[in-house]
């Protein structure tokens, strides 16, 4: 019996979704929970996993092909239904007769050797080129903004691969080609912005158009001869600010980029030499896991270094001999080289997030009074309970133990006992919400986001820790629903997470307070023994209150620092910790 995988409700303003790329195809075996494919809405893009464990028996929506939510997407057996060898790349297979076999030849011979499916190529078998036009991405977005080309004029493309990267206020996204064939004319150039329609290239079954010089990126002349083997060569390119997965960047698109920004590439291709493409996740990973890129071997379309593949590189260097690392735990390890940056002496266009981030701390800003009241916590007694039971933590939960969840837990006390801080300005009047939806600032490749746990006056620590790394992971790895970044009424943001004693944080409407917590360090303080002052060393925290003078004043800051200072210092969370 076969179970259904339907497109599941990524939102509630979120009717309908693209199928961008799947992950498996007809006859792969999965286990729940494993990604099957990736999803494009108007407000992020998400990877739906596998409900169950099976097979792979049909496949019912095609790549790029729209559908509603609660639209069937593939069917997962025990094998025994699953199509023939033939039919698994489509996902519609009754389409394929439609064309006859002398069109389906012709676009065959242009498409590189792992898109042997003829099926989806006939739209290229034309006399006149196809234009390659900016899909929509969303109800609310209108226009996008060329990030990168991915190919270059003269290049062979196939079916679905990459052509270039496009940024909206809402995701970054790749488009596809819609035919296979000869990338002909390239009509936008990098930061162009343009709406929705606006044709960005075109492609033809033959040699580049006669208005290939014209070509706001046009290549070299020599380019249009260039061997067909030369796309599948590594790409050597300045990270773009995107983290979905995606095909392999070709080396064709780093030819066409010197002839427009020759800054901007020296630097990168000096200090990424021999590594085909990665996202800026997949890097930002590597460096979290200390995995060289250049020893990895891709297992993704085209040799694509993904995610899975650095992680794996990571567990079999933990579990390489330990004694290989004995001699250097002798000696204090030496802090790593500072590395120069390829940014260093260039012009960057803003990309999308960050102009709706500029817009709105302006807004902000100039909306409200905003200060800051500072108070330090003496957290010794918390830090000896958190290690005292993380072990047990970690065991019980799987996660690891922080003290992120404590001040979390502390804090919404505190708002639960001074709602003022929680409450919001509509017009002359203040809503004080009955729940409190805690932000949490997580730092991106792609910028600062504020994914929110719902009701976290309802949650007990381990509620808290499981949540607030399941949201971080799923902001880094771009795989948030949107209504996960809507709805906070009060924002916590860990920048001592980074070594900072403290900041003064900005407040985002409509919330009225955001907390920043610092760094935890140790240094000496003023104790009583036996009724006498003595030195001790012990562990200290600076909290940083901002929030909105038109409605709070520095009495509430203050009360509400108070209650929070108190419950950390006490430590009693014995009855909170949810194990």
């Amino acid at each position: 019996m076969s179970t259904s995988v339907v497109l599941p409700a990524l939102g509630e303003s979120v009717t309908e979704g693209t199928v961008t790329r799947w992950l498996k195809q007809v006859g792969d075996t999965v286990q729940e929970d494993e990604g099957l494919l990736e999803i494009s809405t108007d407000k992020v893009d998400t990877e739906i996993p596998s409900p169950v464990s099976g097979v792979i028996e049909e496949i019912l929506v095609q790549e790029d092909e729209t559908v509603e939510v609660g639209a069937i997407l593939a069917k997962i057996g025990d094998g025994s239904g699953a199509a023939s060898s033939d039919d698994a790349p489509q996902a519609a297979p009754a389409e394929q007769p439609a064309a006859p076999a002398e069109e389906q030849a012709a676009p065959a011979e242009a498409a590189p050797a792992q898109q042997p499916a003829p099926a989806a190529q006939p739209a290229a078998a034309s006399d006149d080129s196809t234009e390659v036009k900016l899909p929509e991405l969303g109800e609310s977005v209108t226009e996008g903004t060329v990030t990168r080309w991915l190919k270059a004029v003269g290049d062979d493309v196939a079916v679905d691969e990459p052509l270039l990267e496009i940024s909206t206020d809402k995701v970054d996204t790749e488009i596809p080609s819609p035919v296979a064939g000869t990338l002909q004319e390239i009509l936008v150039q990098e930061d162009e912005t343009v709406n929705v329609g606006a044709a960005l290239a075109r492609i033809g079954s033959g040699a580049p158009a006669a208005a290939e010089p014209e070509a706001p990126a046009a290549a070299p002349a020599a380019e249009p001869e260039a061997p067909a083997a030369e796309p599948e060569a590594p790409a050597v390119e300045q990270e773009p600010e995107q983290s979905a997965p995606a095909a392999p960047a070709p080396q064709a698109a780093e030819k066409s980029a010197p002839a427009e920004k020759p800054a901007e590439q020296a630097p990168a291709a000096s200090s990424n030499d021999d590594v085909t493409y990665v996202t800026p996740l997949v890097r930002r990973l590597a460096q979290q896991q200390g995995v060289d890129l250049k020893s990895v071997t891709g297992s993704g379309v085209g040799g694509r270094i993904r995610k899975e593949d650095v992680l794996k590189a990571a567990e079999a260097a933990k579990a390489a001999p330990a004694t290989a690392a004995a001699p250097a735990a002798s000696a204090p390890a030496a802090p790593a080289p500072v590395e120069v940056s390829p940014l260093r002496g260039t012009t960057q266009k803003m990309s999308r997030l960050r102009k709706v981030i500029a817009e709105r701390a302006v807004a902000s800003m100039q909306a409200t009074a905003q200060l800051t009241t500072v108070v330090e916590v003496d957290v010794t007694k918390l830090s000896a309970l958190r290690d005292r039971v993380k072990g047990d933590f970690q065991q019980k939960t799987g996660d690891k133990l922080s003290f992120l969840p404590f001040f979390a837990i502390a804090a919404v006390e505190a708002l639960q006992a001074f709602p003022i801080i929680n409450s919001t300005v509509e017009g002359d009047e203040i809503v004080y919400p009955a729940h409190e939806n805690v932000s949490i600032a997580v730092d991106t490749e792609r910028g600062l986001l504020t994914p929110v746990v719902k009701d976290a006056g309802e949650k007990n620590i381990a509620q808290l820790a499981r949540e607030i790394a399941d949201l971080a992971a799923r902001t880094r790895d771009n795989k948030l629903k949107p209504d996960e970044l809507a709805g906070g009424t009060f924002t916590l943001t860990n920048t001592g997470s980074r070594g900072a004693l403290f900041d003064t944080p900005i407040v985002f409407l409509p919330q009225s307070a955001i907390l920043g917590l610092g760094a935890v360090v140790k240094k000496p303080g003023v104790v009583s023994v036996d009724g006498k002052d003595a030195i001790s060393v012990r562990s200290y925290v600076y909290l940083a209150l901002s929030y909105d003078h038109r409605i709070i004043d520095g009495a509430d800051a203050a009360r509400f620092l108070g209650a929070v200072k108190a419950r950390l210092e006490a430590a009693q969370f014995e009855g909170d910790l949810g194990i």
